[in-house]
């Protein structure tokens, strides 16, 4: 009997031995499983934790991008606004739709006009308090007959203000007895036209010297053959007097009128030189 029980003891000892063994290499492959499990996972966390950053930076670009597009859309609409404003501006028809050939046959035809305004006479010499004699026939105050006003009066108390109406040089400067002017300014402009400013009480510039459209040149008197405070103004072209009053109205919104109010001289030849409206009849073709 003893012998039988060791015997029976001995076979369930190798036999929990080995059952043990199975069990603890289950154990450890099971270890090894959540240990790779577990690696499987925190690869996939960081890719996932990358994926999430660079979604963000994504993001992020997009609403730049958003905000940009946004930024630039604005711009066009002013730059349109501003370009539909100078179709105004210039005198000319709206257009339906605001094309590159458009804008930039828009900003030729400013360019030249501008270019025009500057060295051609226009706009008032002076704030003056109105008008005392147009240009033409007229009783002289002085000499009591009818002779040609060659040009145009502005009533204005001595020591207002005198302005160039175009970009030119200086001609005379100074006292001009035989003529009667009194203190006289004479520039020389493009093309051939000059301005007069007569019967100053001051001048102040220098004959040979360059000036600009809106400089101050003198101040209003009574000087010479006059009969009260004025500022007698005149254009001319090669030598000949021509009426003021369409330049002094002559501006960039009215552009062409002058070419058909001033009668007399050769605005063809001009054309050819420098096409003028011309400009956008080419670029609406």
């Amino acid at each position: 009997m003893s012998v039988l029980s060791f015997f029976i003891s001995n076979l369930l000892l190798v036999k929990t031995s080995d059952e043990l063994d199975n069990l603890e290499q289950g154990i450890n492959s099971l270890s090894s499983q959540y240990e790779m499990t577990l690696g499987t996972q925190e690869l996939q966390k960081g890719q996932l934790d990358q994926l999430s950053s660079t979604l963000q930076e994504l993001k992020v670009e997009r609403d730049k991008l958003q905000a940009e597009n946004l930024r630039i859309g604005e711009l066009n609409e002013t730059l349109d606004a501003s370009l539909f404003g100078l179709e105004d501006l210039l005198g000319l028809p709206p257009s339906k739709d605001m094309t590159s050939n458009r804008a930039d046959a828009l900003t030729v035809m400013t360019n030249q006009r501008l270019f025009f305004l500057s060295v051609l006479p226009n706009g008032e010499p002076i704030d003056g308090l109105r008008i005392n004699d147009s240009y033409g026939m007229r009783m002289h105050p002085i000499l009591k007959k009818r002779i040609k006003h060659n040009g145009i009066d502005f009533k204005a108390n001595i020591g207002t203000p005198v302005y160039a109406t175009a970009d030119g040089a200086v001609e005379y400067a100074g006292t001009h007895k035989s003529s009667g002017f009194g203190k006289l300014i004479i520039l020389q402009h493009a093309l051939g036209f000059k301005t007069y400013y007569a019967h100053l009480s001051d001048v102040k510039i220098k004959s040979g010297t360059f000036v600009s459209k809106g400089q101050l040149i003198g101040l209003s008197g009574n000087t010479g053959r006059s009969t009260g405070p004025h500022l007698h103004y005149e254009v001319r072209h090669l030598f000949r007097p021509i009426d003021p009053k369409p330049f002094m109205a002559w501006n960039i919104s009215n552009f062409d009128s002058l070419f058909s109010e001033v009668k007399g001289i050769k605005w063809a030849s001009l054309r050819k030189m420098y096409p003028l409206n011309q400009v956008l009849q080419t670029a609406q073709q």
